[in-house]
């Protein structure tokens, strides 16, 4: 579900997740998380058996430029301190209530992904972590998100939380962003289009960030549902 406002630069993605909703929403628009606004309008919910389930529903709109005598103000930073003290407190009772003997700290660096300056990254470290990764990261994705859910009624608004297990995402990240400018090397090369596995949103958007700035190739997303994916094309 998609609906688009042209003049107010604004849109509405529903996705089983919010951050997943989110990730859709910058894709589209072709904006950073640090030049949009995040209204939640529907939580998702998970109906008996699976049945009458409803996605998470989210209003991102492009924030209003300001002019160029009056900089952006940057996030304060007592305000990220207070998402990574929420977050450290969240994240460290989940792990503790799943049995793991973990320790959840507060990366100095977020990671590449994270544009916005108000982004604080956690990570959970230990043994055996698998089982809270998943597959794929899918349930690491579920511990994000749960995270965020309990730190946004504090706070009164979705924050910009990114949680980790043993460097994941990170190693994911490079790993994504190495194959984008390798397969951006062969379209050189060849001039001609690459197309890349089917990914989640967020995964999409990590290829799509490493190559904004490339000056002979660009990037777009194609397909429907689980199939989309990113093509890699020659600028002409």
């Amino acid at each position: 579900m998609r609906s688009v406002d042209e003049r107010a630069r604004s849109i509405e993605v529903a996705a089983p997740s919010v951050d997943e909703a989110v990730d859709k929403a910058l894709e589209k628009l072709g904006l950073d998380r640090d030049e949009v606004e995040v209204e939640v309008l529907r939580h998702p919910s998970r109906g008996l058996l699976g049945l009458l389930s409803e996605d998470a529903l989210v209003r991102v709109s492009a924030k209003a430029p300001v002019p160029a005598k009056e900089p952006a103000p940057s996030a304060g930073i007592a305000d990220v301190d207070e998402v990574a003290r929420l977050g450290l407190e969240v994240v460290g009772s989940l792990v503790s209530y799943m049995g793991l003997a973990a320790r959840v700290s507060r990366e100095t660096v977020p990671l590449e992904s994270q544009t916005s300056l108000d982004a604080v990254l956690l990570n959970v470290s230990g043994r055996d972590l698998g089982a809270l990764i998943g597959r794929r990261g899918e349930t690491l994705r579920d511990l994000q998100y749960l995270s965020c859910l309990m730190i946004s009624r504090p706070l009164q608004r979705w924050p910009n939380l990114a949680v980790d297990v043993e460097h994941y995402k990170a190693r994911r990240e490079k790993l994504l962003t190495d194959l984008a400018r390798r397969m951006a090397d062969k379209v050189r090369t060849t001039d001609q289009s690459v197309s890349l596995e089917p990914m989640p949103p967020h995964e999409r958007r990590i290829v799509h960030l490493a190559l904004r700035d490339d000056p002979d190739v660009f990037t777009e997303s194609v397909g429907q549902a689980d199939r989309r994916k990113v093509v890699i094309l020659p600028k002409k």
